[in-house]
């Protein structure tokens, strides 16, 4: 599994980078970390010592197996149902469409080949689709503020 292949020189926090050695695909990459992550890494390093295994069991030296390994005990902790791993690669791919990320840096992130793949993982949520249109009453004002051609912004307001 990956996360046995993850060690500390692997980990670059000046860089803000996660380098992965062979993904699923068994190409190599390179993934950004965000402030949360390094904070997370900190702290990891901080238990650990900087020492590996980075991610270790409860008895802390006995490197996990991977995230199987531990997942679902997690799951029943937290009192979460209905759950599942991929549950949030979806979550990660749906988050950044909606914060305005574009498909193709999606992919990258998540390391698909193909936007196809990401459109499956990416999904909007109803208050999201609501605002997209919601946003589509401010494009006559704003044509029409924007234009000094009475003419063209009549005709802008006609255009479907």
């Amino acid at each position: 599994e990956q996360y046995s292949r993850i060690d500390w020189s692997c980990v670059n926090l000046g860089r803000k980078d996660l380098f992965i050695s062979g993904s699923k695909t068994g190409k190599s990459r390179h993934i950004p970390l965000n402030r949360a992550a390094i904070a997370a890494f900190k702290e990891l390093r901080r238990v650990t010592g900087g020492r590996d295994p980075i991610f270790a069991g409860r008895n802390h030296g006995e490197a996990l197996r991977g995230p199987r390994h531990w997942f679902e005990g997690a799951v029943r902790e937290a009192g979460l149902t209905d759950f599942a791993w991929h549950d949030l690669r979806h979550t990660f791919a749906s988050r950044l469409v909606m914060t305005g990320t574009d498909l193709r840096t999606v992919a990258e992130l998540m390391g698909h080949a193909t936007i196809q793949m990401t459109m499956r993982y990416s999904h909007l949520a109803p208050a999201h689709k609501q605002a997209a249109v919601d946003r589509l009453g401010t494009f006559g004002a704003t044509v029409q503020a924007n234009s000094t051609d009475t003419k063209t912004s009549t005709r802008q307001k006609l255009v479907f």
